[in-house]
């Protein structure tokens, strides 16, 4: 007894040294940043996999899109390069929608960790670039070839040396060429550092290799996401959400079916894929709903490979949460962080009381730019290309209200004015909570936030409305509570800004942008 007590203890011990290494990976990344929406928002992951190319712990700096699609994009780097072919100094990159994280911003890199050139593992990590070319930050291409540069599953360095000629055609199609080679420079860093500490680590105890450690932490992790689901009701539950969507309003359906072996959500009956580029990838569809399952059924345990296999999800080709190449993504997140809503939505009747209201979900990815290039800009007018986060707010919870100005289920923080305004004219007049903007009931909704901007040039300025959504369709409260108040944009002047294209603000105005509130909780007593 005293030996297994010994040995479940030493286990304990290495798990948490190996989320140490992993956090360790993540603020790497943060430090060495040049994208705010990385350094100052934390939109990045980290993780570290056993030789198989299975997820064994994440960072918990980070988002869901990321960590879960990567769950599954290293076995994708593995069927392109066999890991008995790697070697120290090699460094993995792919951009890939399909087999990474959903859109072309999103650049994953995979580093093969050895001990005394013995391969033990590997460490990925994932950030969003400022530019890629291509029309920018936008919704309105119609096909990912307008969306900017792709790159396929390639070696981002070989035995230590740097790929300068991949370097050099990314610098050469990007409009932040310093910032792509600086965010990719810090996905290479961090994943060193993380495998020097690894490396270390084994060396402490005296190991060899991780892999035995890690089939511990997935059977361990796997076994308990099992137990988790059993103890739920068997049966299948649906629910539907409408979203103003693009062209069209975009309806989500799900069946969340609990069996003996597991927890499986269907989207049939969802809408037909876009003609725009508010698609969500099958990776980035699936990340998000195991992420609102596992929310609901089981948030204490480890985020692996293990706990991952408990759950799956099936969609209908070329749907709007399953779009097949060549179909445009930039904006995918606009479907899949509102997959967790819906997910809840299906625990409604089955966990009667333990689930909270709808929220904002997806948050603003607001793009503004700046310069001559804008409709009516002067020849002096200060050229920008900058990202702003907005947000807005959390449904109420069970015996709470509910968090406002807050970015669930992405996790995200907003970009400090302070850091917008020093890399542009641009001036925040107003950040403040929208009163008002949350369902009312017992339990209030999460409010979201407003945000006034202008141009201290007095040129026009141009923001991407890609991200903008429930304008039309409020998050709903639940249990007999109120629903949450709609986003608003507009301009100072008077006249709304409608759709997800591309608007210019007039030299001299001002833009207004209103977050939606979160969903009231219960009746007011």
């Amino acid at each position: 007894m005293m030996r297994d007590m010994r040995q479940q203890l030493v286990r304990q011990i290495l798990w948490n040294r190996l989320i140490a290494v992993v956090e360790e990976q993540a603020n790497v990344l943060l430090k060495t940043a040049f994208g705010t929406i990385t350094r100052e928002a934390g939109d990045l992951s980290a993780g570290v996999y056993d030789t198989r190319g299975r997820l064994l712990a994440q960072a918990v700096t980070g988002t869901p899109g990321h960590v879960n699609t990567m769950a599954t994009a290293v076995a994708h780097f593995l069927e392109r390069y066999p890991a008995a072919a790697l070697k120290p100094g090699d460094v993995l990159v792919t951009n890939d929608p399909w087999l990474g994280t959903g859109h072309l911003f999103d650049f994953v890199t995979v580093t093969p960790a050895f001990l005394d050139e013995r391969l033990i593992g590997f460490f990925a990590s994932t950030c969003h670039l400022i530019d890629v070319g291509g029309r920018g930050f936008v919704a309105e291409a119609t096909s990912v070839y307008e969306e900017g540069i792709y790159i396929p599953h390639l070696k981002l360095a070989e035995a230590g040396r740097l790929n300068d000629t991949l370097l050099a055609i990314l610098m050469g199609n990007s409009r932040e060429p310093t910032q792509v080679r600086g965010d990719l420079l810090g996905l290479l860093s961090c994943n060193e550092v993380a495998s020097r500490r690894l490396a270390a680590m084994l060396r402490e105890f005296g190991l060899e290799e991780l892999d035995t450690l890690g089939e511990h932490i997935l059977a361990t992790s796997r076994g308990a996401m099992l137990e988790a689901a059993r103890r739920l009701p068997r049966g299948t539950w649906r629910a539907a959400m409408r979203l103003d969507g693009y062209e069209a309003p975009i309806d989500l359906c799900a069946a969340l079916s609990v069996t003996e072996d597991g927890i499986h959500v269907d989207y049939a009956g969802s809408s037909p894929a876009s003609r725009f580029g508010i698609n969500s990838p099958k990776c980035y569809t699936d990340a998000y709903t195991s992420f609102g399952v596992k929310c609901i059924v089981a948030p204490e345990i480890p985020n692996n490979a293990g706990s991952l296999s408990v759950m799956t999800v099936s969609a209908p080709e070329n749907s709007i949460v399953n779009p097949l190449r060549p179909r445009p993504v930039t904006a995918r997140h606009v479907i899949g962080q509102m997959l967790p809503e819906l997910v809840f939505g299906c625990f409604e009747e089955p966990l009667e009381g333990r689930v909270p209201a709808e929220g904002a979900g997806s948050m603003w990815v607001m793009g503004f730019a700046g310069g001559p290039l804008v409709a009516g800009a002067s020849a002096q007018a200060t050229p920008f290309n900058v990202i702003s986060i907005a947000i807005g707010g959390m449904g109420a919870r069970p015996g709470k209200d509910g968090l406002s100005s807050t970015a669930f289920p992405s996790g995200v923080g907003a970009i400090p004015v302070e850091i917008t305004e020093a890399q542009s004219p641009l001036l925040f007049r107003r950040r403040e909570l929208a009163q008002g903007s949350g369902g009312e009931g017992r339990y209030r909704g999460g409010l979201g936030a407003v945000i006034e901007i202008e141009n201290t040039e007095g040129e026009p300025f141009s923001i991407a409305c890609a991200t903008v959504e429930r304008r039309h369709h409020p998050a709903r409260g639940r249990a007999g509570g109120g629903d949450g108040r709609v986003a608003r944009l507009a301009l100072a002047s008077g006249k709304i800004l409608p759709g997800k294209e591309t608007y210019v603000v007039p030299a001299g105005d001002r833009l207004i942008a209103e977050m939606p509130g979160g969903g009231g909780y219960g009746k007011r007593r």
